[in-house]
């Protein structure tokens, strides 16, 4: 699974880890988070993230 970066912020989302403080498991893709998703960090939209190489 591919690891996603806020291009606002920073942030790193990583499927293997998850979001669990905001509700998202570990072992969900990015693909699969909801479309009303945000950024934890920066509130940004999912859309702002972009897919890190490797």
């Amino acid at each position: 699974m591919s690891r996603y970066q806020c291009q606002v912020c920073g942030h790193i989302y990583d499927p293997k880890l998850g979001e669990p403080a905001h509700g998202i498991p570990p072992g969900t893709p990015f693909e699969d988070l909801p479309a009303g998703w945000v950024c934890p960090v920066c509130r940004s939209p999912k859309a702002m993230y972009r897919k890190l190489a490797g």
